[in-house]
């Protein structure tokens, strides 16, 4: 185990994020709105999420097990330091999709680690959230565009921008009520 969050803890992470986010879209709709729309193409937010996945990853090889690996580590930290920063100097076209994509490639880890051989079905509201966040990332490293078409296809509609918020809603009480009445500490 890499990451030491029990289900409940992760549960109650999940399901605040969730509602908090979804329920800021339906509460301040044209900030968020125009926020998304900007937000593939945003080199400064691209930037920070980048920074962000190339500490994650810096800690996580630094500090997990590579079995047969292991002598490798030293070059592992290095090829991830000198991604960084050629990704941050060559990579303009939609850095902030990509490292989006990055980020949740990486938050889908701890999240099915939480869930990992617990007896729970209500368990898999975090594990299929967590394998639609890695299925996501894999789409929006390898085809930016994407996110900023399913961003425009979300925001043509009020009741598509409504309803998408609605569900985000929905399933963080859903992850939150199973973590305090199922998922014990």
């Amino acid at each position: 185990m890499i990451y030491s969050f029990s289900l409940n803890m992760m549960g109650l992470l999940v399901g605040a994020l969730l509602v908090v986010l979804h329920a800021l879209a339906l509460l301040r709709t044209e900030r968020v709105r125009d926020f998304l729309r900007r937000f593939p193409r945003s080199r400064e937010m691209g930037a920070l999420l980048l920074t962000v996945d190339a500490v994650w990853a810096l800690a996580l090889i630094a500090q997990i097990d590579l079995g047969e690996f292991t002598t490798y580590r030293p070059i592992f930290l290095v090829i991830i330091a000198i991604s960084y920063f050629l990704t941050l100097s060559f990579v303009q076209e939609f850095l902030a999709a990509r490292a989006l994509g990055m980020f949740l490639l990486l938050a889908a880890e701890p999240v099915l680690e939480a869930a990992f051989l617990r007896p729970e079905t209500s368990r898999l509201l975090l594990s299929v959230l967590a394998y639609v966040w890695a299925t996501l990332g894999l789409f929006w490293v390898g085809k930016p565009y994407l996110l900023r078409d399913q961003i425009e296809w979300i925001c043509k509609s009020e009741s598509r921008w409504r309803l998408a918020a609605l569900a985000g809603v929905v399933y963080g009480v859903a992850v939150l009520a199973a973590a305090l009445t199922q998922w014990g500490s």
